[in-house]
C-alpha cells in the first residue's frame, strides 16, 4: 500500500467547496475511484486551519495506470480547484503494509 501526501493553505471563502472536494466523497476520490488499485482519501484540518490529504493506493503502478488513463481529467479537476489554495505541496509518498512483527519497538526496561 502506498499513501500519496499533499499539505494546502485554503483561503477561508473556499473552504466549504474545499472541503467537499478533497473529502472522502469528494471529485477527487470521485475520478480516484475509476481506477482499480485505489483504497480511499482522507482529509484531515490542522489547528491552523491547513489541510493534509491522504490518497490510499495499492501500488504505486496503480497509480500510475490511473495517471496515464485520466490525466486530462486530473489536470482539469486541479485547473478548476487551484485558485482556492493559497499554497499546495505534494509532501511525498508512504509506503505501508507492513507485517507486524517488523515494527516492534525495542524493550526500554
Amino acid at each position: 500500500m502506498i499513501a500519496i501526501i499533499w499539505t494546502y493553505k485554503v483561503r477561508p471563502e473556499h473552504r466549504p467547496a474545499f472541503e467537499a472536494t478533497y473529502g472522502p466523497d469528494g471529485d477527487w476520490a470521485r475520478l480516484f475511484a475509476h481506477q482499480d488499485g485505489y483504497l480511499g482519501t482522507e482529509l484531515l484540518r490542522g489547528e491552523d486551519e491547513s489541510y493534509l490529504t491522504i490518497d490510499r493506493w495499492r501500488t504505486q503502478a496503480d497509480f500510475d495506470a490511473f495517471l496515464a488513463a485520466h490525466r486530462a481529467d486530473y489536470e482539469a479537476l486541479d485547473r478548476a480547484t487551484e485558485r482556492w489554495t493559497v499554497e499546495e505541496v505534494r509532501v511525498g509518498i508512504w509506503e505501508g503494509g507492513f507485517q507486524r512483527d517488523h515494527l516492534r519497538v525495542p524493550n526500554a526496561e
